[in-house]
C-alpha cells in the first residue's frame, strides 16, 4: 500500500499556478477583443487579399478598378478632432467605429469607382477608400475628388447625389478627413 500526503506547501504551490493560468487566459481573452471582426451582420470584412477587398467592395454593388489608385499607410489619430468624428460618423452608419483603432496603424487602399450613378462617364471622380487593419475592413467610404465633393458610406445610391452650389451646405455634406501618411 502506498501512502501519498501532500504538505500545505504543494497545496499553495498548486493555487499558484491555477491562479497564474487564469490570469493569463483572461489576457488573452481581452486582447481578443481589439481585432478586427471577419463578419459583420452578413457583410464579409476580409480585405487581406486585392480579390478580397474588391469582394468586400462588390458586396455593396461597387465595380472598381482592379488596381487600387493608392495605397498608404495611415495612422488613426489617438484623439479625434471635429474631422474624424464625422468621418467616424460615417462609419458608424455602417456599423464600423474607428475608435477602438485610435492611434494605431492602417493601410489605406484607394480605387476607382467605375459605376457610381450619374458619373458612370467621368472616370476618376469617385473612389473607394478601404481602411484595412490586421487583413480585415475597419472603415472606409466612397467619395468624389471633385472641389465640391461628397463622402458617403459603402452604401450604393438609387441615384445620383443632387448638386449643391451653397458652398455653406457643401461642406455639411462634404467630409475632409485628414490622414497621416508614414513614411
Amino acid at each position: 500500500m502506498f501512502v501519498f500526503s501532500v504538505k500545505s506547501s504543494k497545496l499553495k504551490l498548486a493555487a499558484i499556478v491555477v491562479v497564474a493560468a487564469l490570469a493569463i487566459a483572461a489576457l488573452f481573452w481581452l486582447a481578443r477583443t481589439d481585432e478586427p471582426a471577419v463578419n459583420d451582420g452578413g457583410i464579409s470584412l476580409k480585405a487581406s487579399t486585392a480579390e478580397e477587398r474588391i469582394a468586400f467592395l462588390s458586396q455593396f454593388g461597387w465595380d472598381v478598378d482592379e488596381d487600387p489608385v493608392e495605397v498608404a499607410e495611415v495612422i488613426i489619430p489617438a484623439e479625434f478632432d471635429a474631422a474624424y468624428e464625422m468621418y467616424n460618423g460615417i462609419q458608424k452608419s455602417q456599423n464600423l467605429d474607428l475608435l477602438p483603432y485610435a492611434g494605431k496603424r492602417a493601410k489605406r487602399w484607394t480605387y476607382t469607382v467605375n459605376n457610381y450613378p450619374g458619373y458612370e462617364d467621368r472616370k476618376g471622380i469617385i473612389q473607394a477608400n478601404l481602411l484595412i487593419y490586421e487583413g480585415a475592413v475597419i472603415g472606409g467610404d466612397i467619395c468624389s475628388v471633385e472641389l465640391e465633393g461628397f463622402m458617403q458610406n459603402f452604401e450604393f445610391p438609387t441615384k445620383a447625389p443632387a448638386a449643391t452650389t451653397d458652398p455653406a451646405t457643401s461642406s455639411t455634406q462634404t467630409t475632409a478627413v485628414e490622414t497621416t501618411t508614414a513614411n
